[in-house]
């Protein structure tokens, strides 16, 4: 009788795996705007190599990333255009970020994975004859041109601040004469260059390249830091092995060489 139960049970099991994998697995990755046309890339190429897997995208600033998995929204993967954002989820991060004790992180997947770089674009033509931020910070204190960039919750947004500042440069004023317009997103930046309603923009390299822009120039470290994406699985992945399995996926050469094809680069 305990064998007969045995192998009833055994079957059961085999059964449930057997649909599972039948069902296929999904993972859901939530990745900075800025990586849209990489990561949509390497999904053909990731799903023909692993079938029965599923990756399922959602891309948007960091920010709003970050707001919608505190919310509870289902995500495997987290790739954030910055440690900020990051780190906000993540409880091994200093309290004076995370100071909400958020705790979504699985600390031992956390990756840096990709390093950008940021850009001054400007609009086909370049009819303002825009060549250098440091040209640029002039025409700003003299309230000579109209600049695209992102909010103040978006990383792209955060790294031209900081751009503003190393020159002294004051935002709210600039904001107020009507020298600054402002995107939720990279991608929307990026489009309001791309459709000369401004004449210039702060984006990163990447999205230049995939839009077609003209970089005339690219901030140091020393002006607005190093531009650093971080990954990590959550802890709340219904799919955490798959999710792992995808995460270093991204780490190998065939991925690398789709990110570098764009302008990121491996962190050093």
């Amino acid at each position: 009788m305990k064998k007969l139960v045995t192998l009833v049970l055994a079957l059961v099991l085999a059964c449930t795996a057997f649909a599972a994998l039948a069902e296929g697995t999904e993972v859901v990755v939530f990745a900075a705007a800025s990586m849209t046309e990489t990561l949509t890339q390497i999904k053909e190429t990731y799903e023909a190599a692993n079938p029965g897997v599923t990756l399922v995208y959602n891309f948007d600033s960091s920010g709003t990333l970050k707001t919608q998995i505190q919310e509870g929204a289902a995500c495997d993967v987290f790739i954030s255009a910055g440690q900020k954002q990051m780190n906000q989820l993540d409880i091994t991060a200093d309290p004076s970020v995370n100071t909400e004790g958020l705790d979504f992180v699985d600390d031992a997947t956390r990756i840096n994975l990709l390093e950008n770089k940021v850009t001054l674009v400007v609009p086909e033509g370049n009819p303002k004859g825009i060549e250098t931020f440091d040209q640029l910070a002039e025409l700003l204190k003299n309230g000579d041109v109209f600049m695209a960039m992102g909010n103040s919750d978006v990383p792209v947004g955060q790294y031209t601040q900081k751009i503003l500042a190393y020159y002294g440069l004051d935002e709210a004023e600039l904001a107020s004469a009507g020298k600054l317009t402002y995107g939720t997103n990279v991608k929307e930046v990026t489009t309001q260059v791309s459709e000369a309603s401004v004449d210039c923009g702060v984006i990163y390299c990447t999205d230049a390249f995939s839009a077609g822009l003209t970089v005339v120039d690219s901030a140091t470290g020393e002006m607005c830091g190093q531009i650093i994406y971080p990954a990590a699985v959550l802890k709340t992945s219904e799919n955490p092995e798959a999710a792992k399995a995808f995460l270093d996926y991204l780490l190998t050469d065939e991925a690398m060489q789709v990110f570098g094809a764009v302008g990121f680069s491996p962190v050093e």
